[in-house]
């Protein structure tokens, strides 16, 4: 098993066919999930820095289907969608997701966010299984390590005004 790491997410490639994420983040399991799941919430962090959200459709249930769109600083459109595979509120969220570029065929992966709550912080574990060796390392050099770094930042830096607005 492969394992790197900076001060704020640990990468581990826990078989030839995963990738996973891990992050200590201050904030309760029920915020997280909240921000990983409702719109107005996914479009402030998720994507890589410079990035945004055009579209973000979610229909939060076993079956339901997500659709994204991330618009990248240089104008050009990234679109994502899956079907949500499994939802255990503040525990678990399991999807799938491809890259919705009909022309390119991208494969589908499996996502799994598990989050372990530490009483106070909660342990989010963000790992991608794909049908292949291959296919993970070829998601590896599109450079998706280091913008799902980025992207697990911005969710705890969202997540953060979310927790300072509950009290105001």
């Amino acid at each position: 098993m492969l394992v790197r790491g900076n001060a704020e997410v640990t990468v581990t490639l826990p078989s030839d066919r995963e990738i996973a994420f891990t992050r200590i983040c201050g904030r309760r399991p029920d915020l997280l999930l909240k921000a990983w799941t409702l719109p107005e919430h996914l479009r402030h962090w998720w994507g890589c820095d410079g990035s945004s959200l055009t579209v973000c459709d979610v229909d939060l249930r076993v079956g339901g289907e997500w659709h994204i769109v991330m618009r990248m600083p240089d104008g050009s459109d990234h679109p994502f969608r899956g079907v949500y595979r499994e939802i255990v509120p503040n525990e678990r969220l399991v999807y799938s997701e491809c890259y919705d570029v009909p022309q390119i065929g991208s494969p589908e992966w499996l996502t799994t966010v598990t989050l372990d709550d530490l009483h106070g912080s909660t342990r989010l574990t963000h790992t991608i299984l794909h049908r292949s060796r291959e296919a993970r390392d070829g998601h590896l050099q599109a450079g998706m390590e280091a913008g799902s770094i980025q992207t697990l930042r911005r969710l705890d830096e969202h997540t953060a005004q979310m927790s300072e607005a509950a009290f105001h």
